[in-house]
């Protein structure tokens, strides 16, 4: 049956489909409503477990042991609270636990503008804890993907066995449309490995065996445990190479957006090709590749200062133009008047 639906409404009920049991969460806007929503679970079903926690690095810690005992764990924060999570992002990977963190994006640095829709944790997502480790990350476009992508985030913490980012912004999160979230078909991946902390393993942050003892002075244990994870990663990372591809061979410039901005740029499919990266990270690297031969211009619009399009130069090794929407704006006018300046081209 077709419901309105808010995108926050729906990232919290695929979590559910997805089997999730345990939420940890501090308010932040525009995130709120996904915490709301799971203490109210919480009151319907005495399976479902809440804390409303004391900050940011309480809850992400919450989710990790939760998720170490057995259930399938969650969070959701803004751009400032995912700053916070950053140091337990990166224990999570070290010590291979499946959760997923939600990021429902807003203008900033710091406190920013917490009512304004943004882009502005792209490289902090991929970027944002120490050392080497290979996030998974999403990024939907609709109440509809909102659902989707929810679900293939704890599929995929499951089969990486490591935290997997799903990204929102202001705009998503609260965008309402009419769906049917009944006929969308995901299958779910199963907690099939017994609860991980059953005393039988040191669950340390620090470099270890496959029995988590410390091995902090040996560079083998070191490359052993980075070349088994990064295998895992791209296996799975292989699974769910997501996009939206439009050609358009009358045109000399391929737009690639993500997220909230790709709606806005999709009316201008017909006089550009357009491509829309699903899962975020890892980077489309091949299929970025593949789309961008043959078109003299390539050009990304985000709502940020240029933090995806500097990791598109980087893999296509050409340069590309960068549009930036600052400031929580983001329109269609804005869209043609950098497109103007960028590419000194007429756009209707």
């Amino acid at each position: 049956m077709k419901h309105l639906v808010q995108g926050n409404e729906a990232v919290f009920l695929g979590a559910i489909k997805a089997g999730a049991s345990f939420f940890a969460g501090y308010p932040i806007s525009p995130s709120t409503e996904i915490l709301v929503l799971a203490a109210e679970q919480a009151v319907k079903d005495p399976n479902f477990k809440f804390i409303q926690s004391e900050d940011e690095l309480a809850a992400a810690n919450a989710i990790i042991g939760a998720s170490l005992a057995g259930a399938k764990s969650f969070t959701a924060t803004s751009g400032p609270g995912f700053t916070l999570m950053q140091e337990a992002i990166g224990y999570a990977h070290e010590v291979e636990v499946p959760t997923v963190f939600i990021n429902v994006q807003r203008v900033g640095p710091a406190t920013g503008m917490p009512t304004m829709p943004a882009q502005q944790d792209i490289v902090q997502t991929n970027y944002g804890s120490s050392g080497d480790y290979y996030p998974l990350a999403f990024y939907p476009n609709s109440v509809a993907e909102c659902y989707r992508y929810a679900i293939t985030a704890f599929n995929a913490a499951e089969e990486s066995l490591s935290p997997v980012i799903l990204l929102s912004d202001a705009f998503v999160g609260h965008l309402n449309e009419v769906v049917d979230l009944d006929v969308i078909e995901v299958e779910v991946v199963p907690r099939t490995r017994p609860p991980l902390g059953t005393g039988k393993r040191f669950f340390t942050g620090l470099t270890h065996d496959e029995e988590g003892n410390p091995r902090t002075a040996d560079a083998r244990v070191y490359r052993e445990w980075l070349t088994k994870v990064k295998a895992r990663h791209e296996k799975v990372a292989a699974s769910y190479s997501d996009y939206d591809f439009s050609g358009n061979p009358a045109s000399d410039t391929l737009l690639i957006s993500y997220g909230i901005v790709s709606r806005v740029v999709a009316p201008l499919g017909s006089n550009f090709a357009l491509f829309r990266p699903i899962r975020l990270f890892p980077m489309l690297g091949d299929e970025l590749q593949q789309h961008a031969k043959g078109y003299e211009k390539i050009a990304v619009i985000e709502a940020n200062d240029g933090q995806y399009a500097c990791l598109v130069e980087r893999e296509l090794k050409r340069d590309v133009i960068h549009i930036p929407l600052l400031g929580g704006r983001i329109n269609l006018e804005l869209v043609k008047q950098g497109l103007r300046e960028k590419l000194d081209t007429e756009v209707p």
